[in-house]
């Protein structure tokens, strides 16, 4: 099974569970629920309000954009996960898609919301995954990337036993360049300690297509 499949099928076996922990968190996760708020109203600013949550999962943040004034759409690789935010937020749209293959036009989207949906991607096929945001994104399009961090001299990712399928922790510049390698213009981030005993770094990188 490959990790594509992995990662669905892990996904699918705890909507619910994942849905009742995860809905509501960002009432206790300020610098998160900022930077969101920020990537929209920049988003706002480029007069194209038309943006995909990627990894949307139970489908709160796609319903967060759409309150902050975004014409939000949701995507997830995991079927079950897309039908509990159809029933959760029925006037929303979501869809089944793979963050590699998103079912949108060429060169669309005024920002793409990557938010912990890129942590599961192997270091090698990242990537792939970032050249298809950037296909989607229209210029001056932003992307918003949150993930796991480390902090340290290491120049490369961590793969890490995620409580729900593998994943990877990366430093902060590593991604940065990635992200450059794409095409992106890295130009705000925020790595912060989540106060947990995760042993990472909470990381937010804000890039735009020129």
């Amino acid at each position: 099974m490959g990790h594509q499949e992995a990662t669905r099928a892990a996904y699918d076996g705890v909507v619910e569970l994942y849905a009742s922990m995860f809905a509501d968190r960002l009432e206790t996760h300020p610098f998160s629920r900022n930077m969101i708020g920020t990537f929209a109203e920049l988003v706002r600013g480029t007069g194209n309000t038309r943006v995909a949550d990627v990894g949307c999962g139970p489908g709160h943040l796609t319903a967060m954009l759409r309150d902050l004034g975004l014409d939000a759409c949701g995507f997830d690789l995991s079927p079950g996960m897309v039908d509990h935010a159809r029933r959760a937020h029925p006037a929303l749209c979501f869809d089944e898609a793979r963050m590699e293959a998103l079912p949108v036009e060429d060169g669309v989207l005024g920002g793409v919301l990557a938010h912990y949906s890129m942590i599961h991607t192997p270091p090698g096929e990242l990537p792939a995954l970032l050249a298809e945001q950037v296909r989607v994104l229209a210029p001056g399009g932003l992307l918003l990337v949150s993930f796991f961090a480390t902090d340290g001299p290491g120049p490369e990712p961590v793969r890490f036993d995620h409580k729900v399928t593998p994943a990877y922790s990366w430093p902060v510049d590593r991604f940065a360049e990635f992200l450059a390698g794409a095409g992106l213009v890295t130009f705000a981030r925020l790595l912060h300690d989540p106060a947990s005993d995760r042993g990472f770094l909470d990381a937010h990188l804000l890039a735009r297509l020129p």
